[in-house]
């Protein structure tokens, strides 16, 4: 199940053929909206005490019976909506009724979730809230409900201390703790039947929506409810054998009509456990993902996880800037808004200055709102991005589970803006996403422990220590890690990737699955060592020729004339036959004789105290700093390219080839200059030998039980 947020722009009046524009639908779409409101926040306020919460919580009516699953056939089996009636003069039909009691049934069983919190916070209320002994916390992890992560509960004790701190004593409930919920303007269309709404599918890109709508915002009659028939765009995401279900209207700020459509389509159901080959993410600040792949062998006792050390990298470090820098004008506008407020507010009616001071809040108010518009929007793309991005490297490295660390108790203390900046990541949605499109190509979505992935060696579980990293070392910050038993130094979050993913594979028979949600998660932790292994190398078509080649007898120098041809032919260097001679030729930077990975070898951390830097193989700790400022591309001249082969005659811009590599990212994510791990199809029977006879010689011989390989 999805929902897809589409737009209506204009409608048909089924009576008389009259076409209807987007700015009469907004209204009519308004009128339906704000009746629904009313009526729904009527009766959700009725019925906001213990007394009505108990009944609901218990599922049955007065003679005993199990109440419906369908929330309108609830309240109606329970005489509730007998006592909340439309305003006087005003005609609303029975159909609409019903989205607006399902609407309220919906609200009123969410709260039954948080009340339950309540009452077992209120229930075991330790004698000191800030610090709870060992046998408060046993008391009351026994009361609350399964599945109530750390977060609620530090919620919902801060929210009584408070109510403590104004009132003097303890709330009765969650009803004397907070008031009725607010309803948004909205319409449930899926309570209504074929006498108020009808969904009909045209085409692949096309679905027709027939809804009867108020012509006018207080209906006196029948007479003023007309059939509207209105055409929706489907986007991309609905696929053409995907079931479409009745949808919900809401009018937005923005002023256009929001159609939130459900559909539905068959996909593989996902296992929770007896995976082999999985893929674990660690999350960072501006990297936003870095994960790694890993494979289950042994069996029983001999059990272990093993990598083939192969870093996935999703950088997002521009865009995580420009959400900072963005959150911070947010903030600013907020600021400024509520100090013209107060100043208003201060000087009163009869001041001149009074009516500046509240336009001027008008206007941060609105500007305040479209800043947060656009980190909304930036998050959502940011986050689908790369969700998109993790399971095509699943499905393309044949993993069959994707380990996440379950960071939702993450909060800012002290002055550790790092966890501030994190908290305000878009990790909530990355998970969703990823579970929405895992589900979809058949692989599941787990979250593991996050306690301590940073702090032990994944090689041997030794504690780490965080360093500047070996080619960063002017920019501050812990981004290395070191371990002075095995000798690993590597990137912190790559560690804590192999972590990740150590501790779902070995711990996957502890998984737990949430009913409500489907979302899976482990609680048990099983620490486990992470060795690395090499992949078996394929016999490709460039290693063939090279041996071919190897094996030819030596061309001999000089150039060659050829009959037919108007130049000689180049000399080319032989290469030589011998073991000793060729091995030679190997070490040389030119000579290339894989196309797999390059070794990468561990080296010591950068030592603060002595000031020495040593650095692993590909980093460059003396060549200057990469230069600042635009990339080329995007009317920015390319450097070392003459700007009139970059202008096609005719044409005052530059070609889209002076920025190729930013194409391709923007192809790959949707974003521009956003640096992510290339997708590439590898095998995953990477390994130590299990018994495998049909396993390469190579891939065989690759793993040594005494030595710790990294590459």
């Amino acid at each position: 199940m999805a929902t897809a947020t589409c737009t209506a722009f204009r409608g048909v009046l089924e009576s008389t053929g009259e076409r209807v524009g987007q700015r009469v639908l907004l209204e009519r779409v308004g009128f339906l909206a704000r009746l629904s409101r009313t009526l729904t926040g009527a009766l959700v306020a009725s019925r906001w005490d213990e007394v009505c919460l108990d009944v609901l919580a218990a599922g049955v009516d007065e003679r005993g019976e199990d109440l419906p699953s369908k929330g309108w056939m609830a309240l109606r089996r329970l005489h509730w909506p007998q006592t909340v009636t439309p305003p006087a003069g005003v005609y609303v039909p029975d159909r609409v009724r019903r989205g607006a009691e399902e609407y309220a049934a919906r609200t009123l069983r969410l709260a039954l979730h948080r009340r339950s919190i309540v009452a077992a916070v209120l229930a075991t209320w330790p004698a000191d809230p800030s610090r709870r002994t060992e046998t408060e916390w046993a008391a009351l992890r026994a009361a609350l409900p399964a599945g109530v992560a750390g977060a609620e509960i530090r919620n919902r004790t801060r929210q009584v201390r408070g109510f403590v701190a104004e009132h003097g004593k303890l709330p009765a409930g969650l009803c004397a703790l907070e008031g009725p919920p607010q309803v948004a303007p909205q319409v449930l269309l899926a309570a209504m039947d074929r006498q108020q709404v009808t969904l009909q599918r045209v085409d692949e890109a096309t679905a027709r929506l027939r809804v009867k709508l108020p012509l006018r915002a207080a209906p006196a009659s029948g007479r003023d409810w007309a059939w509207h028939v209105i055409d929706i765009r489907l986007p991309g995401t609905i696929t053409p054998d995907a079931v479409l279900h009745t949808p919900a209207l809401r009018p937005t700020p923005a002023g256009r009509i929001a159609v939130d459509l459900p559909h539905s389509r068959p996909a593989p159901a996902t296992k929770a456990s007896g995976h082999t080959v999985a893929l674990g993410f660690d999350w960072g600040v501006n990297t936003l993902l870095t994960g790694v792949l890993g494979r289950l062998t042994g069996k029983g006792q001999t059990r272990r996880v093993v990598t083939d050390g192969r870093p996935l990298v999703f950088d997002a470090t521009v865009i995580s800037t420009s959400l900072h820098r963005l959150r911070g004008h947010r903030e600013h506008l907020a600021a400024k808004r509520d100090r013209h407020q107060a100043l208003a507010d201060g000087l009163g009616v009869p001041h001149p200055a009074w009516g500046e001071h509240l336009d001027r809040a008008r206007v941060l108010e609105v500007e305040h709102g479209r800043v947060c518009a656009r980190i909304r929007h930036l998050n959502d793309a940011l986050a689908w991005a790369a969700a998109r991005w993790a399971v095509d490297q699943a499905v393309t490295l044949g993993a069959s589970v994707i380990y996440l660390e379950d960071l939702a108790t993450l909060e800012t203390r002290g002055y550790r803006k790092g966890n501030a900046r994190l908290s305000g990541q878009v990790r909530g949605t990355v998970a969703e996403a990823m579970r929405h499109l895992g589900a979809t190509a058949g692989i599941a979505v787990v979250t593991v422990p996050a306690r301590g992935t940073s702090k032990r060696c994944p090689g041997c579980l030794n504690t780490l220590t965080h360093h500047p990293a070996p080619d960063r070392i002017g920019e501050r910050g812990w981004k290395w890690a070191h371990c002075a038993g095995c000798g690993l130094s590597m990137d912190r979050d790559h560690a804590a990737a192999r972590r990740i993913v150590s501790r779902g594979l070995l711990a996957q028979t502890h998984t737990v699955t949430d009913r409500t949600t489907g979302a899976r998660t482990i609680r048990t932790t099983i620490e486990g060592t992470v060795r690395l292994v090499r992949r078996p190398k394929k016999t490709t078509r460039r290693l063939r020729r090279q041996r071919r080649a190897e094996q030819a007898p030596p061309r001999p120098r000089g150039p060659k004339a050829t009959p037919g041809k108007g130049y000689p032919t180049p000399s080319r260097p032989s290469v030589p036959r011998h073991r000793g001679a060729r091995r030679a030729a190997e070490q040389t930077p030119d000579h290339k004789t894989s196309r797999r990975m390059p070794d990468v070898r561990t080296v010591p951390a950068t030592t603060p105290a002595l000031g020495a830097v040593q650095r692993p193989a590909g980093h460059d700790t003396q060549a200057p700093a990469a230069v600042s400022g635009p990339v080329p591309g995007h009317g920015v001249r390319a450097p070392g390219r003459i700007e009139e082969d970059l202008l096609p005659a005719g044409r005052g811009r530059l070609s889209r080839r002076t920025c190729r590599r930013c194409t391709r990212a923007a192809e790959r994510t949707g974003f521009h200059h956003l640096h992510t791990t290339e997708v590439h199809p590898l095998t995953p029977r990477f390994g130590p030998p299990d018994g495998d006879r049909t396993r390469p010689r190579r891939a065989r011989k690759a793993w040594k039980p005494q030595a710790h390989t990294e590459f």
